[in-house]
């Protein structure tokens, strides 16, 4: 079982940065550009809370889209951008999804980092493109910022090995050159970069909820209330000497992981 599945996900606490999340798949999308012909399938493996699903059946208005997620909750709230004939959601593992037919574009957001062993998994979702067809996604890749050598710090202590030791992998993407070596082996056409946001988060302990979100999800979900006030407590302190709040915000530098592979075989 995936991280990402184990983990219960809040869609709230995850759109408190809407803004800012939203950001990386609006500008993985927009390299796509002008193709020339449009897609008629259209898969979002990992799709949360569907928003972002639907700017695609927007910009492809006769494309059929299918979006999945591992999610119940993210599901349910993303069912409320469901078109009929045009884009559906359902609960299902990214890491087993196998299309009916080929499709000519797969697009996944912020997910492949709760798959363990996602590299063996993407020439397999290449292998669903239809000749010309692309696959595109973006990872976080600042697992080695404050926010997660402090997670993984305090989750192997003595404190909280037993239950939290496990959840935090070191590494679990590659980086942008290590994607386009995996893909363009296997003879795909590869665009790859990388992109660091220097984010200003504003409110109380602004990295804290951020994580909240994401990264601290699996933790939540493994830790009873008292348990989880306790590690918060510890883990917010930490975060606010690692991202100390200045007069207009604090900032919360992130880099993120873009790639584009495109079928060139028939």
């Amino acid at each position: 079982m995936s991280r990402q599945a184990a983990a219960v996900w809040d869609p709230v606490q995850y759109g408190a940065f809407g803004d800012e999340r939203a950001r990386p798949f609006a500008e993985l999308t927009a390299r796509l550009g002008e193709t020339g012909t449009d897609p008629a399938r259209i898969a979002d493996l990992g799709c949360g809370t569907g928003e972002l699903t639907a700017t695609l059946a927007a910009r492809w208005p006769r494309a059929a889209v299918e979006a999945l997620d591992s999610s119940p909750e993210m599901i349910a709230r993303a069912r409320e951008h469901e078109i009929p004939g045009r884009l559906r959601f359902r609960v299902a593992d990214a890491a087993t999804w196998r299309p009916e037919q080929p499709v000519d574009l797969i697009v996944s957001n912020a997910v492949l980092q709760w798959i363990p062993g996602h590299t063996d998994l993407l020439p397999r979702w290449a292998g669903a493109l239809a000749p010309g067809g692309r696959l595109a996604f973006q990872v976080p890749g600042n697992f080695d910022a404050p926010s997660h050598v402090l997670l993984r710090e305090l989750g192997r202590s003595d404190r909280w090995r037993r239950k939290l030791g496990a959840l935090q992998d070191d590494a679990p993407v590659l980086d942008a050159a290590g994607y386009l070596d995996l893909l363009t082996r296997r003879g795909y056409a590869v665009d790859a970069w990388e992109t660091t946001y220097t984010q200003v988060l504003h409110g109380d302990d602004p990295v804290l909820e951020w994580v909240k979100g994401t990264t601290l999800r699996p933790v939540l979900t493994a830790l009873d209330p008292g348990e989880t006030d306790e590690f918060l407590t510890a883990y917010g302190e930490a975060l606010r000497q690692a991202y100390p709040a200045a007069p207009y915000g604090t900032v919360f530098p992130f880099r993120r992981i873009f790639v584009i592979a495109r079928r060139t075989t028939p």
